[in-house]
């Protein structure tokens, strides 16, 4: 594979400016290793998990850079705990509604969704949704050789970013608007990763086609990475044409052969235009593009109860959410329509199950095909 170099990856020991978000620990080994970083997504992980999955990645990334990206959102209810302080659950419990409850148990009974056997435990209801939850995470990563840290709902904490500096660790933040950018570099920030609309998960309203200039106009001599949208070659040129040093990809790894993603939700995926997502606050309280179902599509309805904000959304669902990924496909129950992922609009190109290495061969193949057209034409 050939070297393409923008000052960022040249920094980072890059053979290839292209970061690939996944939560499964063989796509982000295996990306690093093909010359681009792999970034592990941590919020479903426990901290046991967690060390797993690290362990993993430091066994068969051999040697070369990766990242870890954690959910560490500036906003979120806190039961009037305070970010500092350590969250009670049944306060936070006691603020879901019983209308809420109710319609999940009558959105599951619905779709004739079991109940969890006795014994069986469901996703945490927390995850790592906020600041008191992630934190050991991040002590956890700061204590392996990681390149990056990443935080998916703007800056992490003065504390983390000085923490991560202090061990030579780049520090990014994921926003969707240029003024936010402006406040993640005043909190430290060493890339900004200008995630449009198109991106799968939490994104904001403006294109990424748009929103990457005005960034990388706003953020002065910052490196800014290219996301939302972006699944080829010729995409990863575009962001670099627009003044991004490398693009930040995610979705285009769910479907390929070493993700974890379950079978039947990557046949949903695959069979998946680029109109089959929704932005909606269906999945965690924040708005996230995803896969459009009837989970999407009963939350949406005005007539329905509406999204709790973060993290009640997803304390209220993660029962629910279990039960779904449990059963769908089974006979006697329509799980399956409700199974949904997070995933942005490129997933109407992710057709056919691939190697990690093909894809990124593709990838890379293109990206100079691109340049090489675009010198050709000047």
């Amino acid at each position: 594979m050939s070297r393409i170099r923008t000052p960022l990856s040249e920094e980072l020991g890059l053979e290839v400016p292209l970061f690939a978000f996944s939560k499964a620990p063989a796509v982000v080994a295996a990306v690093s290793r093909a010359g681009g970083m792999g970034v592990l997504g941590a919020v479903a992980y426990t901290v046991d998990q967690l060390r797993e999955a690290l362990d993993f990645i430091d066994a068969h990334v051999d040697g070369k850079p990766y990242g870890v990206d954690v959910v560490m959102p500036a906003k979120y209810v806190d039961g009037g705990a305070g970010h500092d302080a350590p969250l009670d659950p049944d306060k936070l419990e006691a603020m879901i509604s019983p209308r809420h409850r109710a319609f999940i148990d009558e959105l599951l009974a619905r779709h004739e969704v079991p109940p969890l056997p006795p014994g069986a435990d469901a996703w945490h209801n927390l995850l790592a949704w906020t600041e008191q939850t992630t934190r050991p995470q991040v002590d956890l990563a700061l204590s392996r050789p990681i390149k990056l840290l990443a935080n998916a709902l703007g800056p992490p904490p003065r504390d983390i970013v000085d923490r991560a500096h202090a061990k030579g660790i780049k520090v990014a933040a994921l926003t969707g608007a240029a003024a936010h950018a402006r406040k993640h570099i005043e909190n430290g920030v060493d890339i900004i990763v200008a995630q449009g609309t198109e991106a799968g998960g939490h994104c904001g309203e403006i294109s990424t086609m748009v929103l990457v200039p005005e960034i990388v106009d706003a953020v002065g001599d910052v490196p800014v990475l290219a996301a939302g949208g972006i699944g080829c070659g010729r995409q990863v040129a575009a962001a670099l044409a627009l003044g991004a040093q490398g693009a930040w990809t995610g979705s285009i790894w769910l479907t390929a052969a070493e993700s974890d993603v379950e079978p039947l939700l990557k046949q949903k995926l695959l069979r998946a235009s680029s109109r089959d997502t929704v932005r909606s606050r269906a999945l965690t309280g924040k708005p996230a593009r995803q896969l459009k179902t009837g989970w999407s599509e009963a939350w949406d309805d005005p007539a329905g109860p509406g999204a709790l904000p973060m993290p009640l959304q997803f304390m209220l669902t993660a029962d629910a959410t279990t039960r779904i990924h449990r059963f769908a496909g089974q006979p006697g129950t329509r799980a399956h329509e409700l199974l949904t992922s997070p995933v942005g609009q490129i997933v109407g190109r992710m057709n056919h199950e691939r190697p990690v290495a093909e894809i990124m061969s593709e990838l890379v193949r293109e990206l100079e095909d691109s340049i090489r057209r675009m010198t050709a034409a000047l």
